[in-house]
């Protein structure tokens, strides 16, 4: 399976608001999507990380590229100050404790604002 990992800096508090009311659309939109395997979100303050897991990465990018999580990422900018995006071959979901280790030490991509 296909496994996806971020993690979002909020740049305030108050960006968990818009946050969630955002996050709302894009859970709906993943658990109709294709290849679609488990969905797993977790944050608190200004830390917020998701975890999918998907059949192929194809299936992956046509989610992450359509509906509810391309609008929700227009949004980024405005809302965080830092994302971190590791996606990987595996046979098991890491613990949040691995999440956190692994986007440190080893993101594919790691977008400032």
């Amino acid at each position: 399976m296909v496994v996806t990992i971020t993690s979002l800096k909020l740049r305030h508090l108050w960006g968990y608001f818009p946050l969630t009311y955002l996050a709302l659309w894009v859970t709906l939109q993943v658990y109709k999507q294709k290849g679609f395997i488990k969905f797993k979100n977790t944050g608190f303050g200004y830390d917020h990380y998701t975890l999918t897991a998907w059949e192929s990465e194809a299936d992956m990018k046509s989610f992450s590229r359509t509906g509810a999580h391309v609008d929700a990422m227009k949004h980024a900018k405005k809302l965080a100050q830092e994302v971190r995006i590791l996606t990987y071959k595996s046979n098991a979901l890491p613990s949040w404790k691995e999440v956190k280790k692994l986007l440190a030490e080893k993101a594919d991509r790691v977008v400032t604002f």
